[in-house]
């Protein structure tokens, strides 16, 4: 919108959010570091809308809009589906199964499981079932396995940008299955350092998409660490969907950090377990001295 408005030279752009949501931060703070001399106007907030409000306005103006007597407010994308308002609005109410539109109910998927496997190249998902396809066309294919299968409900608590405690519903079927799945082949082929830190940039770049900071430059570093990390994410791995849940069952790829030689419980293991001898007691060696010394005060406290 803000390059088509700089093309036309037009001075100024509307979106309908309203103050209580992130997407007005994520399309403020966007449009004024593209576009500083354009302005950005907001109706719903200068006229303190709500959703009703927002309904009578379009039928007095003549303006349609699809399923106005629904009593659901839903967001629909390739991702995911998003249903908030109503009942919903009440955390300690069960969502009832009318919120959802897209996943069979858990307890009436099919009774027999079925097993998928998906094809990443560096982080990317290439490839679903040995069939290679476009990124769109996989998302899609998997969207609809995780509905059959009742896979992709997300209920829980948001804290938003502007203080608020939000319940959300949510159903994500190809987003939850391929998060798992690329995770689990990560933390197969990286060392338990790159993991455990890999967490840390997960969480602060969701916190800095969620939050609508886009253009800051955190991003652009995290996402090198991200970039770098992936180089090595290849490979498949076979999920088991059944009956709402999508586990991760089997992987491969050539840059595991797995050697069965080592890790086997035979005999003809090559791990010189007498290693722990040495290995135990400088690893655990702060631990216990921190209890020693905590006990040693402890008794003389008595």
């Amino acid at each position: 919108a803000i390059k088509i408005a700089q093309r036309e030279a037009i001075e100024a752009v509307a979106h309908g959010c309203t103050g209580k949501g992130n997407d007005q931060i994520r399309i403020n703070i966007t449009a004024q570091a593209y576009a500083p001399d354009i302005e950005v106007l907001q109706p719903l907030i200068e006229w303190n809308m709500g959703r009703d409000d927002e309904l009578k306005y379009a039928q007095e103006k003549g303006i349609p809009v699809s399923n106005q007597n629904k009593k659901y407010s839903t967001d629909e994308n390739l991702f995911g589906r998003s249903a908030e308002c109503d009942i919903l609005e009440h955390p300690e109410v069960e969502p009832p199964e009318d919120s959802k539109e897209w996943t069979t109910a858990p307890e009436e998927a099919p009774d027999k499981p079925e097993y998928i496997t998906i094809n990443f190249e560096e982080g990317i998902p290439v490839g679903l079932n040995g069939e290679n396809m476009k990124g769109s066309v996989l998302i899609n294919q998997i969207h609809k396995l995780g509905c059959k299968h009742g896979v992709g409900r997300i209920e829980h608590m948001e804290d938003r940008a502007i203080g608020l405690k939000s319940r959300e519903t949510y159903e994500v079927p190809a987003a939850l299955i391929l998060i798992k799945a690329h995770k689990d082949l990560e933390k197969y082929v990286c060392t338990k350092h790159e993991n455990s830190f890999k967490n840390i940039v997960d969480q602060r770049w969701t916190e800095i998409a969620y939050e609508g900071l886009w253009v800051d430059p955190l991003r652009d570093a995290l996402e090198a660490f991200i970039n770098e990390v992936n180089k090595k994410v290849t490979g498949s791995v076979k999920v088991k969907l059944f009956k709402g849940s999508a586990e991760v069952v089997a992987r491969e790829s050539p840059y595991g950090i797995y050697d069965l030689n080592l890790a086997t419980y035979e005999t003809k293991s090559s791990f010189n377990q007498k290693f722990s001898y040495g290995f135990i007691p400088l690893f655990g060696l702060q631990s216990r001295m921190g209890f020693l010394t905590k006990k040693k005060l402890l008794e003389e406290k008595k």
